[in-house]
């Protein structure tokens, strides 16, 4: 710490703590030297380590655990917007372990507003696929995906337990993804999304709604609730 810098103490600090985390030195979930370890560790006051504890927190560095102590947050994921993009080959990308739990599989008509935004005649079968998506066995996605029958006949639960859906897409169907259209709002987390994510209630999340078509001909409707503490979107602008 150097106490003539122009940066204010509690900034060095946090600098002196992120630099740890991107480099390995703290991993996710380990625990942080207590405000007094950390005070007599870098010479400052506890008034200076309660402020970049405070500011660690708000960009989700670090957690807190009554009675346990402080500790290194899972990294949040930060998606690009600009291209296709797989839960799959993200987590794989970040050294995560994916994995996908099929909730639920069935057929069902496809009806009113559903309808219309898939451009299908009303009472068409289309698969109505639950899904939890998880990194690490960590939950964090939950997915409601529509699919037409007719473009994917013979769909069996089995093959979307053994297989990411746009391999199946690919490989089975020779489906050609052509354009996605995405939508993203803030939403209050149910009850049941809650549970399913392994969240408080009071956690806020994010709905992403998303039409994937093949031309001008939709392949899927998916509706997912994301983790608002594990996921950013981002877009470059040129």
């Amino acid at each position: 710490m150097q106490k003539d810098n122009r940066l204010p103490l509690y900034y060095q600090l946090m600098d002196i703590l992120v630099g740890k985390i991107e480099s390995g030195d703290l991993k996710e979930h380990d625990r942080l030297p207590s405000e007094r370890e950390l005070c007599e560790m870098y010479d400052v006051s506890r008034t200076t380590v309660r402020q970049a504890m405070q500011e660690l927190e708000k960009e989700h560095f670090i957690y807190k655990q009554h009675g346990k102590g402080t500790f290194v947050s899972p990294k949040i994921i930060d998606q690009s917007l600009v291209k296709f993009y797989s839960f799959t080959e993200e987590m794989k990308k970040i050294n995560k372990v994916p994995s996908t739990k099929v909730l639920a599989f069935e057929k069902v008509d496809c009806e009113g507003k559903l309808a219309i935004k898939m451009r299908l005649p009303e009472g068409e079968k289309i698969y109505k696929v639950t899904r939890l998506r998880l990194a690490d066995g960590i939950p964090m996605l939950y997915e409601i995906s529509y699919l037409p029958v007719s473009k994917f006949p013979d769909l069996q639960e089995e093959t979307l337990k053994k297989q990411p859906m746009y391999t199946i897409f690919r490989d089975l169907y020779h489906v050609q993804l052509t354009k996605a259209n995405e939508r993203f709002r803030a939403v209050p987390t149910t009850k049941e999304e809650a549970e399913l994510l392994q969240i408080s209630q009071d956690e806020p999340s994010l709905l992403i709604e998303r039409l994937t078509f093949e031309h001008e001909m939709v392949v899927e409707y998916t509706s997912t609730i994301a983790r608002g503490d594990k996921f950013t979107y981002s877009v470059e602008l040129n």
